[in-house]
């Protein structure tokens, strides 16, 4: 078994907040969703083990529109990233564009250096490096 995705969920017309956090933020790519499913909103990102684009598809993040919505606060996806310094030059362009980062846990995971930060719509995200 395998982890094929995890979904956030946003307000309606929540999706270019999204885009701004799992795109420019933290590097996924957008892609399109299927034809089915556009009608409902939100958006799809992934992450490639060759960058923008290429090679496997390692990490997918789905923003559902939900209404009501109410951001997750503790429950919570964590990506694993490269190397500290990934973890550290995320962090810094997301702290760019106006989200906060916590680094206040970062040694509180045996083996790894973390962080956490609240995507645009508050819901609890997590960064995560093999230390």
């Amino acid at each position: 078994m395998r982890l094929h995705h995890v979904q956030v969920s946003c307000p309606r017309d929540g999706e270019d907040a999204a885009r701004r956090f799992w795109s420019d933020g933290l590097g996924l790519v957008e892609v399109e969703k299927p034809p089915a499913l556009r009608a409902r909103g939100g958006a799809w990102f992934r992450a490639y083990d060759g960058g923008a684009g290429g090679g496997a598809v390692v990490a997918e993040v789905h923003v559902g529109v939900e209404e009501p919505f109410v951001p997750a606060r503790k429950a919570h996806p964590a990506l694993l990233l490269d190397s500290v310094a990934e973890l550290d030059a995320v962090a810094a362009r997301l702290e760019a564009l106006g989200f906060e980062v916590d680094l206040g846990e970062r040694h509180t995971f045996d083996g790894h250096e973390r962080a956490h930060v609240r995507d645009a719509h508050g819901n609890r995200v997590e960064l995560l490096a093999v230390a």
